[in-house]
């Protein structure tokens, strides 16, 4: 099967060597491609100098866009496995077997969850209780438990990569795509993962984005949810 990792990237000129280090070292079975967000700082010129595999965005998408583009490079280049992994340092290669294994036994996505064992990196408290209200949301809207749904380190099949290339969230799209791919009856799993604390840069989420970013996201899923089936058909 051919893998694929989605390494979205705004500005981790300070994280991207040792992600793809830790890559080349616990993953190498798996291609990998960096999406740059359209960075401000070094990461291009880090990335260019180094020889990784690159996409550079003509101009900043965020988050949901610099994602598509990977699945959208995923379905052109017939991927079978595509896996996010972020761009920051917190997710750690040596679980990508953990989720490809799910996908190779049957699963449509798997999301790797810090939240299941609550071992390594726990985020902070706020956002803590953010996750808890989504996934309280989420379990009210589709009768179902997911314990991480900001998690943005996951794997997926060939059906969910189609999915995600033709419509995808821009602005939170870890929760969004999680009540989409419910209501599809497409089967989630989530496994334990071990989260790391970022070692460089900083996140773009506040205290006031996290409360602000918990209530949009809440809307969201609610539409998402009242969206139906028929938007998010696989071609």
């Amino acid at each position: 099967m051919k893998k694929l990792i989605i390494i979205p990237a705004y500005n981790e000129e300070s994280n991207i060597p040792n992600v793809i280090k830790d890559i080349l070292e616990y993953a190498k079975e798996c291609d990998y491609i960096i999406i740059n967000d359209a960075s401000t700082d070094n990461t291009e010129k880090i990335c260019k100098d180094n020889k990784f595999n690159y996409i550079t965005l003509p101009q900043n998408l965020g988050i949901g866009g610099a994602v598509q583009t990977g699945y959208i490079y995923a379905k052109h280049n017939n991927y079978d496995i595509a896996i996010q992994f972020d761009g920051d340092g917190q997710h750690n290669a040596k679980d990508i077997n953990l989720l490809v294994e799910q996908i190779e036994n049957g699963a449509d996505i798997c999301i790797g969850s810090r939240y299941i064992y609550k071992e390594g990196f726990q985020s902070t408290y706020l956002r803590r209780v953010g996750k808890n209200i989504i996934s309280f949301v989420i379990k009210c809207l589709c009768n179902k438990k997911i314990t991480d749904p900001t998690s943005g380190f996951r794997a997926c099949n060939k059906k969910i990569i189609n999915m995600f290339a033709n419509n995808y969230p821009d602005e939170y799209p870890e929760p969004e795509t999680i009540v989409r791919i419910i209501i599809n009856k497409y089967l989630l799993i989530e496994v334990p993962t071990i989260m790391n604390q970022r070692k460089g840069g900083k996140s773009s989420i506040t205290p006031i984005k996290s409360l602000k970013y918990m209530l949009k996201v809440i809307i969201s899923i609610f539409f998402a949810r009242l969206e139906g089936k028929e938007k998010n058909k696989c071609y």
